[in-house]
């Protein structure tokens, strides 16, 4: 009998692995993993919003709107529950989508401003923190674009016949990815030239 079990827990991993079972276990997991560094990279800006709004005040205190823009998408960003299936349910991604691409163009604004400023351009401080948002937004397109790729791969597996038949099976469904209005509207990261020439009506005073 044992040895019966045996062999039909051979052939029933044999089978599956033929169905592609093994291969859709592989690739969910990708995805989670991607999924992760997306979230952790998105995280690591929003950790960053306090102190350069912060910065930036101490040399510029009339641009309330901005630093307002800042703070409104930031607290969206916040709001949003970030649960493992939001990245299941496209209306909810589309939700994380959009805020974090009203954070993405808060901070260009904030940045647009600082370069009316040549002081704070040439605050370390200022400097430190523009270095760490600038390599954020890269790390982050780096990270989306893995997991872009890494769902791709994901919906074809389970879209192909006969994997289709096993992920009907064992519940495997197609995943929602970044839209492209979405891809195109936060693709651009943040950037403030340091070594450009003071605009002629730069305020020069603390």
């Amino acid at each position: 009998m044992k040895l019966l079990r045996n062999l039909v827990l051979l052939l029933l991993a044999i089978g599956l692995g033929g169905c592609g079972y093994n291969a859709m276990q592989r690739q969910d997991e990708a995805v989670k993993n991607a999924w992760s560094e997306v979230l952790n990279q998105y995280q690591r800006r929003a950790d960053l919003v306090p102190n350069l709004v912060a910065t930036v005040k101490g040399y510029a205190q009339h641009e309330e709107k901005v630093f307002t823009e800042v703070a409104d998408a930031r607290a969206r960003v916040g709001s949003i529950q970030v649960t493992p299936e939001l990245a299941n349910d496209p209306q909810a991604l589309a939700k994380f989508q959009s805020a974090q691409g009203q954070l993405g163009n808060a901070l260009s604004r904030l940045m647009v401003v600082s370069e009316n400023y040549p002081t704070l351009k040439a605050d370390g401080l200022f400097q430190n923190l523009q270095a760490q948002l600038e390599g954020t937004e890269n790390r982050i397109t780096v990270a989306r674009q893995r997991y872009i790729e890494s769902v791709q791969q994901y919906n074809t597996l389970i879209r192909t016949f006969p994997n289709n038949l096993t992920a009907k099976m064992f519940g495997y469904t197609v995943k929602p990815n970044f839209s492209v209005q979405n891809e195109q509207a936060i693709s651009t990261a943040p950037t403030v030239d340091f070594g450009g020439p003071a605009p002629a009506n730069a305020a020069s005073a603390h």
